[in-house]
């Protein structure tokens, strides 16, 4: 299947079978296995090759020196793989909490087109990830040890430099998992570890840096949107200038720390609390108090969503949501006088405390603010009853068009409607 290289060949001490029928080179590694376990499915990559005639050629798989070389695997990959044709019954039934084993096997089973073994491998490692409470999410490690892999690094177990080069085999699994169900289009899975990772980064922007970074990478648009806006809010992502520096020392700050622009030298509510990331390569932008790195296409996406954002929330301030009057408001009220209260009390609710202390660019949080303080306003002596339950639909229709459509904020094309 691929040439040899000059690399100096080991047998297997598992997998090479002094009566095997096939031989396989993985890496640097000679797998001797029995053909016929591999080619009991038909519809599989290895049944297609060991159908074809060979001619006079010399068969490749029958010696050491003529192995069949295959591209793009580990040996541990594999072996992992081969583990699911020769294990015994009680070893199948503790192969649920081997989760890095299982995940080899989806993998492979992927590539090679054993769809049974993929579906059964994926379907174990579902069951095992969405367990209550998750063991996932309870073997994460804190943030201050997190450092993103790439789909390179995460295959040959290297990582970057973070807290004196850090790194969990648990965070290295979350990564993994999420890679693997968007390969192998397996939406409960999915669901499930996008589920997960939105619950970390609420709690980390270096999380949600993850989580943006995949959505990106593996084109999730449902996890785009908000690992986008936590990092929007919980990072700085434009470099601060001197005069930036100049003008922050001739205003009074707040003993709170109540500015979550992040766009502003004072940074999101966890302004300083980043762990140092790696040193940025060129097209890639750092802060130098330690924030994550992010590159230019990132930083612009990020400009983009903050404006947008940033004018719809400017929108929806000057105007309330609209709502259809009930029937019954033409014939026994003054619809003027409902429409009337419905848009002075939105443009009071929508200047309050509560609702100005969250980030200019936070539009749903600043909606759900409106909400409930819709919900405790008393009586409303110019609004039908009928008319007020419209309009609290219609807060709620507009908070969920936002989050469904929040990677769209982020996009780079399209229109600033």
């Amino acid at each position: 299947m691929a040439q040899a290289s000059d690399t100096v060949r080991k047998r297997d001490p598992e997998y090479y079978f002094e009566d095997g029928s096939c031989i396989f080179l993985v890496e640097d590694t000679l797998f001797n296995v029995h053909r016929t376990r591999l080619s009991n499915d038909t519809t599989t990559s290895f049944a297609s090759m060991f159908s074809l005639p060979q001619g006079d050629l010399v068969v490749e798989g029958q010696s050491d020196d003529n192995p069949i070389i295959l591209i793009g695997d580990t040996a541990a990959e594999f072996r992992s793989f081969l583990w699911s044709f020769y294990a015994l019954p009680p070893e199948i039934s503790k192969a649920s909490e081997n989760l890095l084993l299982m995940i080899d096997i989806a993998r492979v089973s992927n590539k090679y087109g054993f769809k049974n073994l993929e579906t059964w491998a994926l379907n174990t490692i579902h069951e095992y990830v969405k367990r209550m409470p998750s063991p996932i999410l309870a073997k994460v490690p804190p943030a201050q040890t997190y450092g993103f892999l790439s789909d390179a690094e995460t295959s040959t177990h290297r990582t970057m430099p973070t807290d004196a080069t850090i790194q969990s085999t648990s965070t290295e699994e979350l990564t993994k998992l999420i890679r693997l169900a968007q390969m192998c289009n397996h939406e409960p899975l999915l669901t499930t570890m996008i589920s997960h990772l939105k619950q970390l980064m609420v709690s980390s922007v270096q999380y949600a840096y993850l989580a943006m970074t995949l959505a990106d990478e593996l084109d999730i648009p449902s996890l785009r949107g908000m690992a986008y806006l936590e990092v929007m809010q919980k990072a700085v992502v434009v470099r601060r200038t001197k005069t930036d520096d100049d003008l922050k020392a001739m205003t009074t700050q707040p003993t709170t720390g109540t500015d979550h622009n992040p766009f502003t030298p004072s940074g999101g509510p966890l302004s300083g609390a980043v762990t140092p990331m790696p040193v940025p390569k060129e097209g890639k932008v750092v802060e130098e108090d330690s924030r994550p790195v992010i590159n230019r296409t990132q930083q612009l996406r990020l400009l983009t969503g903050y404006y947008r954002l940033t004018g719809t929330w400017e929108r929806l301030r000057m105007m309330p949501p609209a709502f259809e009057h009930a029937s019954s408001c033409g014939a026994t009220w003054h619809q003027h006088g409902c429409t009337q209260s419905w848009i002075e009390f939105w443009k009071e609710k929508t200047r309050t405390d509560a609702v100005l202390a969250l980030g200019l660019a936070d539009v749903v949080g600043r909606l759900k603010q409106v909400h409930k303080e819709y919900e405790r306003w008393g009586s409303a002596p110019y609004m039908h009853h009928d008319c007020r339950s419209a309009a609290r639909k219609a807060i709620v229709e507009v908070i969920k068009k936002i989050e469904d459509g929040l990677s769209d904020f982020f996009s780079e094309g399209g229109e600033d409607d």
